[in-house]
């Protein structure tokens, strides 16, 4: 896992959403419980997030933390300048793979060319943000999810393309058994305006470690 200097400060809104959810949904409730002591650590910076998220696309929760703990070791500050230098040669050994060192190039590009575009989205709504991610390479709306939940601690956020959270739906909801989307949507209903939250917690039961972007 990536060093850490210092616990993050969770949301303000969590210890509300979680006493909220408890009582909606009892079998989120139980899921709460048996996580009492921990929360969603936010990161904060939303290009760190963006760029975790993109190392993180379409590979095993573990096989991400391996590849983004040898990148932050090898790179002291992955800033904007910084993502624009990364290379196939000096980086791509590190196990990232020729396109997402483009993604990472374009990410840092953006930022550097629009050097309030994280004060800007911080004021945006969520489909906004979405939709002014989406327009860089390699951010889907399921990485621009992943910056509104981690970074920018929007507490009402459904990632329903993540694989994660579909799968912990099925088993705490319906024996294991895949659910559709419009299923999964009628759960999440009651879960309103903590989805992220939810969200959170059911990804916590599925994995040894906390979720991080």
């Amino acid at each position: 896992m990536p060093t850490r200097k210092s616990p993050l400060k969770p949301p303000d809104f969590w210890s509300a959403a979680r006493r909220s959810l408890a009582q909606k949904d009892p079998v989120l409730g139980a899921i709460i419980r048996r996580y009492r002591g921990e929360t969603l650590q936010p990161r904060g910076d939303l290009v760190q997030t963006l760029a975790r998220a993109i190392v993180g696309q379409q590979i095993s929760l573990k096989a991400a933390d391996t590849i983004w703990t040898r990148l932050t070791l090898a790179v002291d500050d992955l800033a904007p300048s910084t993502l624009t230098t990364l290379s196939e040669a000096e980086h791509g050994p590190l196990g990232l793979s020729r396109q997402k060192i483009r993604y990472l190039n374009d990410l840092g590009r953006h930022f550097l060319e629009s050097p309030r575009l994280s004060q800007t989205l911080a004021k945006a709504a969520d489909s906004e943000v979405i939709a002014r991610l989406t327009q860089i390479s390699g951010i889907g709306p399921w990485t621009a999810e992943m910056a509104l939940i981690f970074s920018l601690k929007r507490p009402d956020v459904l990632p329903l393309a993540d694989l994660g959270l579909m799968k912990a739906l099925a088993k705490h909801y319906n024996n294991d058994r895949p659910l559709s989307r419009a299923e999964a949507l009628m759960i999440a209903e009651r879960w309103r305006p903590w989805r992220s939250v939810a969200t959170w917690y059911l990804w916590r039961s599925l994995d040894p470690e906390p979720v991080h972007y």
